[in-house]
């Protein structure tokens, strides 16, 4: 019946009415992990798979929850879900006799994160070999995309206050957990998401200090070939260089243009701009995605890594035939697959061999079975949209929007 006069989401949400849960749970289910407010309160969503519709949402991601409502809800044949142990836990426990299916993304994003802890252990690799082509005599033919060091190495970097967060997070979760925090509860601690705490837990230290260096801003890079080139010109004013480059979209300060300026006339800044070498997400990236969806140098750059480091070439071999693997459905190939990378691959990528092997069944049915949580995480992805649409208008601040009143959103949303 059509509201008189003006209404806001509010009076709107409350004319709504969550639709009813089936009696049996459908054929193809799709299980996930939901953010009613990120990194404090979690629930989780419940799929049709076959017909990508919502069918309920229940009240927290814990496995007994999950449990409960499979044992109410008999019925699923097919369980599509990530690669978290609690869901597996309740399905082995409610519907032994139903396929889990694990999430074909989430195994890419497993392997892309053991890709980049390899990269992040073999840095050291990257910078020797950029060290050793400086100080090779120069050749007119060098491939311009040649790798130079930018970063200092890790022992030499001062202490910044992300740093320091880094490393007292780190010694602290650690600390919780051998006094045997759960990970739920240390999440809870800190307003971390659990997978943020699984990766304090196990990357080491320095992997996880060298991603926060990597992500300081080193503004002055890019014009500093053109600060150079005006130099050699006979421009050595720091503050006329700063206004030039200013006005061609240079928002850093000018106490790193004088400083820049003073080491070029004492002699210490280097004669050619330096090219950084790579960072371990960026080498992830182009290892993860197909070499014919890169750039010519893109391409180039990536086989240089692959010179200077035949660890990280390795786990670029194994990543493309994984990824080959996964594509096409090719199951039959995974057992080959997981020997292959247990004898072969550096550390990392044992350890995401290992860890399929801890779940194979599911890991396997997601390689052979067409079914995925691709269209699972396509509502969860709205979900989060609505939530923080809803939430800070409807709620108090240590509240989270009624599960039945979203899925009521997401299964009848109205066209704008």
């Amino acid at each position: 019946m059509p509201l008189a006069g003006r209404a806001g989401r509010a009076r709107l949400l409350g004319q709504l009415h969550a639709p009813d849960v089936p009696a049996h749970s459908p054929r193809v289910l799709g299980v996930d992990d939901f953010a009613f407010r990120r990194s404090r309160t979690y629930g989780t969503l419940l799929l049709d798979v076959e017909t990508s519709t919502p069918i309920d949402l229940l009240a927290d991601r814990t496995s007994e929850t999950l449990a409960a409502w499979l044992t109410a809800h008999p019925g699923a044949e097919i369980v599509c879900r990530d690669r978290d142990s609690g869901y597996s836990r309740a399905i082995k426990e409610a519907a032994p006799d139903a396929t889990e299916v694990a999430d074909r993304w989430h195994m890419l994003q497993n392997l892309s994160a053991a890709i980049e802890r390899t990269c992040h252990q073999h840095r050291a690799c990257l910078h020797k070999y950029a060290l050793d082509d400086v100080d090779a005599p120069p050749s007119a033919t060098a491939p311009p995309t040649a790798l130079l060091p930018l970063a200092p190495p890790l022992d030499n970097i001062p202490a910044t206050p992300l740093m320091q967060r880094v490393t007292e997070r780190h010694a602290e979760i650690h600390r919780l957990r051998e006094a045997t925090w759960t990970i739920s509860a240390i999440a809870r601690r800190f307003g971390l998401d659990r997978r943020t705490v699984r990766r304090y837990l196990t990357t080491d230290l320095d992997v996880l200090i060298a991603s926060a260096r990597d992500r300081r801003p080193r503004q002055l890079d890019p014009y500093r070939p053109y600060i150079q080139q005006r130099f050699t010109d006979g421009c050595t004013n720091a503050a006329q260089l700063y206004r030039e480059i200013h006005e061609h979209g240079y928002r850093g300060n000018h106490q790193a243009v004088r400083l820049y300026i003073r080491s070029m006339r004492g002699g210490t800044a280097a004669a050619e701009p330096p090219r950084p070498i790579p960072t371990p997400r960026k080498i992830t990236s182009w290892i993860m995605r197909p070499r014919d969806g890169l750039s010519r140098e893109e391409q180039d750059q990536l086989d240089e890594v692959r010179i200077a480091c035949p660890d990280i070439a390795t786990a670029c071999d194994l990543a493309r035939v994984f990824t080959g693997l996964v594509r096409d459905r090719r199951g039959h190939l995974l057992a080959t697959w997981v020997r292959e990378a247990e004898t072969t691959g550096p550390g990392p990528v044992r350890g995401f061999a290992g860890f399929l092997r801890q779940d194979w069944d599911a890991v396997l049915a997601g390689k052979t079975l067409d079914y995925s949580s691709g269209v699972v995480e396509g509502h969860v992805n709205r979900l989060d949209d609505q939530a923080a649409d809803v939430r800070p208008r409807l709620l108090p601040a240590r509240s989270h929007p009624c599960p039945a009143a979203i899925v009521t959103v997401t299964k009848f949303r109205p066209d704008p």
